[in-house]
């Protein structure tokens, strides 16, 4: 939107209008009643628990209104009078949340919801944002740099990127134009957020000339930008003549331009509002002569998360959509006003997850507009730990809760006593801007706009889950959301041991696959503010064992495997990375390796090897897993002449060729994963490294100074097997 009138936040009841509506909607359940609406039960029946619930309410003694309430809900569903089964399913959340049962508020919020969809109207989604707000959530991201993976959970469902679409990593974008410091010289953007980044906002009116300086400042440090181009003075004065010339100066920018056109279409804040068939043909013109004159744009449709389910009657379709965007914004109070609403219970987390529903398997998505308040001009109020709890979740955990989310912009600007009347400027809060630094360092945050880009160190994150394994070193991100708001302690523990405890954000801790035995447990355990605890959840974890040749780590479809106390590794993926050539035998079940003058045949089942026509025994036989060769470690790093050593803190076989880095290099002195902990017999340091300014304490060191004596010794077995 334009900047005069733009809203970060719209309620989803403009007023007292829902309000207003259920009330006249009670009045008429009073009427019906009396008339009994021609249901199986007697009116009389009916109206006497409705009478009953009154009288309980009256004496103050709401619990015993509650079965009253359920009757009549249960009823009126029963009968498909859905408005007056929606205002009975009101009447028990509203109950259930004031006495903190949380669960049960939850269960009648989402019915409300439900209830009153079936009956034609949107006034439930409310309700599911309350029940949002206290549900307790306890969720984690583990760091991996299998490719695959997230290659696979970034792609759309077609398999096709979008234009400018990364395989998967995040592009940062800010808005700065009200920035003191950088204004819109992107150039700045180094020295003062730590990092250049990919795209910039700007703003630009239909009829007004294209944003040449803009674009020329965005050309010069390498970035793209992302224009909301608003048609301030309606949809007709979008003409094929105006949007043609807008197109040609756009081609001759020479950029990268995502093109926000019309956003926020589905608030009625705005002129462009009302008609969707009118907005969704000016769109597709929009479309259609961009891709005759302007290549280098793509178009982005972004209307605001509220109201929300009046977007996708907005929808153009997807031939014309390149990428699906959305505004949305984190304060405190709606609206910047405390008698509007306490919003401190709202993260940002949620708030995306309809429209990544309904869009993300087909579309890349962007938060085309953003912020988080760390300051409530209009009641004077301070709310850094509100700030630092919800930046990290913009930053930290929707990616990874939301793979296709590939984009995020943040309005970087203190509206002071205007529109929202919240101060965003990280520059304006000291932990904010060290937080913000601290988030879009890794390279997962990227800043450079090219097709299918990816992460400098081929890394990201996925859900922790049965299947996750620590390679190397992992840093986990958790995502934890009580009723209570704010955490004030949260715990790590693995099998049953304390590492770390944490009482401010960022939370996260790094792991080391040292540290992990095969079938480990992680469990979080949150506590409010009170020091009660509000929820634990536990996780299955596991190790992965790496291979890294000439210090490179080498990529695996199928890494190596524990298998009766024996580490088999896959052979093509090895020989191939030391140059060796790989052939596979389908009828003798013989895979063979050739370098040089040297080759070197496995067959599956063998308990020997031939190098060269001599034979070689093997500590386990070759054996195929999951299609893939698999021969012990020590031969397959040695069979060409490598060297094999192992690193058990990081549970990596590392093969020294003399090619690369120098062959029998000291372990320490090898490279090691950028999350690896410093010690892995430090847990302190393992939580405090990354948790400044957090209160981290360890764990009972005894204990698991006593855990880490017996996984030595597990380890240096492992490591005689090996040899």
């Amino acid at each position: 939107m334009t900047n005069a009138n733009r809203k970060p936040y719209r309620p989803e009841e403009p007023g007292m209008n829902r309000r207003s509506a259920r009330l006249l909607a009670a009045a008429v359940v009073g009427a019906g009643l009396l008339l009994g609406q021609g249901l199986p039960v007697q009116a009389d029946a009916i109206w006497d628990r409705w009478k009953a619930a009154d009288a309980a309410v009256a004496k103050g003694d709401a619990a015993s209104a509650v079965p009253h309430w359920k009757f009549l809900a249960e009823h009126y569903a029963a009968a498909g009078d859905w408005e007056n089964a929606a205002l009975f399913s009101g009447k028990l959340n509203q109950h259930f949340d004031a006495v903190k049962d949380y669960e049960q508020a939850i269960r009648y919020y989402e019915q409300e919801n439900d209830y009153w969809l079936k009956a034609g109207k949107d006034w439930g989604a409310v309700d599911l944002q309350r029940a949002e707000q206290i549900r307790t959530t306890i969720d984690a991201y583990i760091g991996t740099q299998d490719t695959e993976t997230l290659r696979r959970q970034a792609a759309p469902k077609n398999g096709k990127l979008a234009k400018f679409e990364p395989e998967y990593g995040m592009y940062i974008g800010m808005y700065t134009e009200r920035d003191p410091g950088m204004q819109n010289y992107f150039d700045r953007s180094e020295s003062l957020y730590g990092k250049k980044h990919a795209l910039y906002l700007a703003y630009s009116q239909v009829g007004k000339p294209f944003p040449k300086q803009h674009a020329a400042r965005a050309k010069q440090v390498g970035a793209a930008l992302q224009i909301g181009w608003e048609p301030a003075n309606g949809l007709d004065a979008v003409t094929d003549d105006v949007v043609r010339q807008w197109a040609k100066e756009a081609k001759a920018a020479g950029i990268p331009i995502f093109l926000r056109y019309a956003s926020e279409m589905n608030g009625d804040w705005v002129v462009w509002h009302g008609d969707p068939q009118k907005y969704i043909n000016k769109f597709k013109m929009v479309h259609d002569i961009m891709a005759e004159e302007a290549p280098n744009v793509a178009m982005v449709w972004s209307p605001g998360d509220v109201p929300m389910y009046s977007m996708d009657a907005y929808y153009p379709g997807d031939d014309y959509v390149d990428w699906v965007g959305v505004s949305m914004y984190t304060e405190p109070y709606e609206n910047g006003d405390p008698q509007q609403g306490n919003m401190q219970a709202t993260s940002p987390v949620e708030r995306l997850d309809h429209l990544y529903k309904m869009y993300a398997d087909r579309k890349p998505l962007m938060i085309s507009e953003t912020a988080v308040s760390h300051y409530a001009n209009l009641p004077q109020e301070s709310f850094t730990d509100y700030g630092l709890l919800n930046l990290q979740r913009l930053y930290e955990v929707m990616p990874f809760k939301y793979p296709r989310l590939k984009s995020i912009t943040y309005f970087n600007v203190n509206l002071d006593m205007k529109e929202s009347k919240n101060n965003y400027l990280l520059r304006d809060n000291e932990a904010m801007l060290k937080l913000y630094k601290q988030l879009i360092s890794s390279p997962y945050y990227l800043s450079k706009v090219e097709q299918g880009a990816k992460p400098s160190d081929h890394a990201g994150f996925v859900p922790l889950g049965k299947d996750s394994a620590v390679a190397r070193a992992s840093k986990l991100i958790p995502f934890v959301k009580i009723p209570d708001i704010y955490i004030g302690k949260l715990e790590y523990y693995l099998n049953g041991t304390l590492l770390a405890t944490q009482t401010a954000p960022p939370f996260g801790i790094d792991l080391i696959a040292g540290a992990i035995p095969e079938g480990s447990v992680i469990e979080l355990a949150v506590y409010n503010r009170e020091g009660q605890k509000s929820g634990s959840r536990s996780f299955p974890i596991t190790s992965r064992i790496s291979v890294d040749i000439d210090g490179k780590a080498v990529p695996f479809e199928q890494p190596p495997v524990l298998i009766e106390g024996n580490t088999l590794t896959p052979l093509r993926a090895i020989f191939e990375a030391m140059g060796a050539k790989v052939e596979w035998n389908e009828a003798t079940r013989t895979a063979t390796g050739q370098k040089g003058s040297t080759t070197v045949s496995v067959t599956i089942g063998s308990g020997a090897a031939n190098i060269n026509s001599e034979a070689f025994p093997l500590e386990a036989p070759a054996r195929l897993v999951n299609g893939h060769t698999m021969v012990p470690a020590r031969f397959i790093g040695e069979a060409f002449g490598g060297k094999v050593e192992w690193d058990g803190e990081t549970q990596t076989v590392r093969i020294g060729t003399g090619s690369g880095a120098e062959s029998g290099t000291a372990l320490q002195e090898l490279p090691v994963s950028r999350t690896a902990v410093k010690s892995s017999s430090t847990v302190k340091a393992l939580s405090a490294e990354h948790n400044s300014p957090s209160d981290t304490k360890p764990g009972p060191l005894q204990a698991v100074g006593a855990w880490f004596g017996w996984l030595g010794q597990q380890l240096t077995k492992l490591w005689n097997d090996l040899m």
